[in-house]
């Protein structure tokens, strides 16, 4: 089977080390940039990375600058890193299509778990069907949403989450549920990150957002009356 290709960009040499050694133990192969500008040309010049990792402070181009070149070209996945755990700068990253917001330092072995989980899910979209509720065609295999016959245009992320709403309509679903579905791993933080992307998902479903209830003190339900 071939080798998924995964961009790794940091400024740092160690850094950059500790990550590729533990992705090409886990049989990927990785591509290193030490600046945003060198990632721009990788990523543009080889067009075939599976993932993006994604480090926000170096020289020349910082990382969110590199993720918006990206982000106006492309939905591949992007884990960013970070020195910092400002709120801030985490609502940015998921703002930008960031898929997953690591702060430093981190376990090797966590940033491989999502990884695997993000790319499994990215193998597995063309494997699914299509669902249908409530005015909203969702179609796996073409990663294409129609609401009301007019084509939404969703990040990786959102696209998951719609998806597994549809898929567990009149179910009243917990954060920790949709965290350890959508993002599959364990989430060591709290529900901002989902929050977030649904407060983006309602606004970009228009009025097909108030398909999607606030259950207050749990979770969300996506109910068709």
């Amino acid at each position: 089977m071939e080798r998924l290709k995964i961009l790794v960009v940091d400024d740092e040499s160690r850094m950059r080390k500790l990550v590729k050694d533990f992705l090409v133990k886990n049989n990927y192969e990785v591509v290193e940039a030490e600046d945003g500008s060198m990632a721009l040309d990788l990523f543009f010049g080889q067009k075939d990375f599976a993932l993006v990792i994604l480090d926000v402070m170096m020289p020349k181009m910082d990382g969110w600058e590199v993720c918006k070149e990206i982000r106006a070209y492309s939905k591949v996945p992007i884990i960013m890193l970070t020195a910092k755990s400002d709120e801030r700068d985490e609502l940015l990253g998921f703002q930008l299509g960031v898929d997953e917001y690591i702060s430093k330092p981190f376990s090797p072995k966590i940033l491989v778990a999502r990884v695997e989980a993000i790319l499994r899910r990215t193998s597995q979209v063309s494997a699914d069907g299509a669902l249908d509720a409530g005015g909203i065609q969702l179609d796996k295999a073409a990663h294409l949403v129609m609401i009301d016959g007019r084509q939404v245009d969703l990040s990786y992320k959102e696209f998951e989450l719609l998806s597994y709403f549809m898929e567990n309509k009149g179910i009243a679903l917990s954060r920790e549920k949709i965290l350890n579905s959508v993002w599959n791993y364990d989430y060591f933080g709290d529900a901002r990150t989902i929050d977030t992307h649904v407060k983006k998902l309602r606004s970009k479903m228009g009025d097909k957002g108030n398909l999607i209830k606030t259950i207050w003190g749990m979770g969300y339900k996506f109910e068709v009356e």
